[in-house]
C-alpha cells in the first residue's frame, strides 16, 4: 500500500503542479477496467466503458503517467491503446474483431529444414549487440523527441544498407500525422501477396513525466527487439534469401503512449485488405530473467500460430526450452494486430512476473542484462525460422 500511495500522489502531483507545462493536447486511452483499480485517474475523467474497457480523457504528462503506472504496477509495456478522439476510442472497442480468413487456411507443416539451419546458423550476436548499444545512445527514442526522430531514421539508413543489394527489397518511413516520430518499414516482395510481418516498437521511455529530455536508453525496451529484427534482415540479406510471400519488418513508433504505432499501421493494413498471415512481435529479448528460454504470450494472441512457434523450437532449437505466460489487455504492439483480426504472435523474454525490472528508467542499459546479447540471439534464431517455414 505504501508504493501505491507514492504512486498516487506522484501522479495527482502530476496533474496540479505540473499543469502550467503540461501540453495542450489531449488523448483518450481505452484500458482494461481492473488495471485501473489502484490508479488516481481511475474516476477522473471517465469518458465511457464498454465491456470492461474504460476510456478516460488525458494529458500529454498524464498519458507519460500511465504508461509509467502500467509498467510500475502490471509489468505492461503499454497496457492501453491512445487515441485522439473519443470517437475513435469508441469506434476501437465497438468494433467486433473480424478474423482474416484466409489465414485460417495457413500450413503449419515443417519442411524447410536445410535452409533454416542454414540462417540460423549464422546468428551473430555481437552483430545484435552492436545494434542494441547504438540505438540506446540516444538520449531517448521518445516519439515526440527529436531524438526519438533521428533513431527511426538511423534504423532505416541500418535496414536500407542491408537490403541495398536487392531489386526486390526497400525500407520506407511510415509518417504519421499527430507525432513526430515514424514508423519504419523494410519490405522483401515475394511472389505472392500474402504478407509476413515481424515487427517490434522502436520508441523509449522512463520515469513517471518522460518527455523530451529524460534520459531512456531502452536497451532491452526496445532496442533488443529491434536489432533482433535487424539480425534477422542481415542474414536474409547475406544469404540471398528469395522468398514466396512478401515480408515486412517493422518498427513502431509511439508504443510506449499506447500503441499507437502499430495499431495505425495494423488498422491501415486490414482497411486495405492487406493479407497479412501471420505476425510476430518482438519486444524486450535480451533479459534472462527466467528459467526458460522463451516465454509465449498467451492471451491477446493466436494459439494456433503459437503452437506452430513451440514446433518451431522443438525442431530447430532443441536444448533451449519455452513456457507460457500472460501479459493482459494491450500490453504491447501483438494486440494491436490480434485487434484488428490478423494472427499474431509474441514471444517474450521472460515470465511476466521475471521481466526485466529496470526499463523504462535510466538504468535499462546492456550493462544491466550481461553486457552482451546471447539471450536476443535466441530470438533471432526464431524469428527466422518463423519466417522461413512459413514462407512456402
Amino acid at each position: 500500500m505504501e508504493v501505491i500511495s507514492k504512486v498516487l500522489c506522484i501522479l495527482l502531483f502530476s496533474a496540479s503542479a505540473f499543469a502550467s507545462i503540461a501540453p495542450a493536447d489531449k488523448f483518450f486511452i481505452a484500458v482494461d477496467k481492473k488495471d485501473l483499480e489502484s490508479h488516481s485517474l481511475r474516476s477522473m475523467n471517465l469518458k465511457g466503458e464498454i465491456d470492461q474497457k474504460v476510456i478516460i480523457e488525458v494529458s500529454q504528462n498524464e498519458l507519460n503517467d500511465m504508461s509509467h503506472y502500467m509498467h510500475h504496477e502490471h509489468n505492461k509495456c503499454g497496457g492501453f491503446f491512445a487515441f485522439n478522439s473519443i470517437e475513435q476510442a469508441k469506434e476501437f472497442l465497438n468494433t467486433p474483431i473480424e478474423r482474416n480468413l484466409r489465414s485460417l487456411f495457413v500450413d503449419y507443416s515443417i519442411n524447410m529444414e536445410e535452409t533454416v539451419e542454414n540462417a540460423i546458423a549464422q546468428v551473430d550476436a555481437i552483430e545484435i549487440e552492436k545494434s542494441i548499444r547504438h540505438l540506446s545512445s540516444y538520449r531517448n527514442r521518445y516519439y515526440q523527441s527529436q531524438t526519438g526522430v533521428d533513431s527511426a531514421k538511423w534504423i532505416r539508413n541500418k535496414w536500407a544498407s542491408l537490403l541495398e543489394r536487392r531489386s526486390d527489397a526497400n525500407v520506407e518511413l511510415y509518417e504519421h500525422a499527430s507525432w513526430k516520430q515514424p514508423s519504419v518499414i523494410a519490405t522483401i516482395k515475394g511472389k505472392s501477396d500474402d504478407v509476413i510481418v515481424v515487427g517490434g516498437h522502436l520508441d523509449s521511455i522512463a520515469g513517471w513525466f518522460g518527455g523530451n529530455n529524460v534520459h531512456a536508453p531502452g536497451a532491452d525496451d526496445n532496442a533488443s527487439g529491434i536489432s533482433t529484427i535487424t539480425e534477422v534482415i542481415r542474414i536474409l540479406a547475406d544469404t540471398n534469401y528469395v522468398p514466396a510471400k512478401t515480408l515486412k519488418f517493422m518498427g513502431y513508433a509511439a508504443e510506449e503512449v499506447g500503441l499507437k504505432g502499430s495499431n495505425e499501421i495494423a488498422q491501415d493494413f486490414k482497411s486495405r485488405g492487406v493479407n497479412v498471415i501471420g505476425v510476430m512481435q518482438l519486444d524486450m529479448t535480451n533479459f534472462n530473467g527466467s528459467n526458460r528460454d522463451i516465454h509465449f504470450i498467451d492471451d491477446n494472441t493466436n494459439k494456433e500460430q503459437n503452437e506452430f512457434l513451440a514446433s518451431l523450437m522443438d525442431s530447430y532449437m532443441r536444448g533451449f526450452t519455452y513456457s507460457y505466460t500472460s501479459c493482459g489487455y494491450a500490453c504491447s504492439d501483438h494486440a494491436s494486430w490480434h485487434k484488428a483480426g490478423f494472427k499474431a504472435s509474441f514471444p517474450f523474454e521472460a515470465a511476466k512476473n521475471d521481466m526485466n525490472g529496470k526499463i523504462h528508467t535510466k538504468n535499462d542499459t546492456i550493462e544491466n542484462m550481461g553486457g552482451n546479447a546471447d539471450h536476443a540471439a535466441k530470438f533471432a534464431k526464431l524469428a527466422l525460422a518463423f519466417v522461413i517455414e512459413l514462407d512456402r
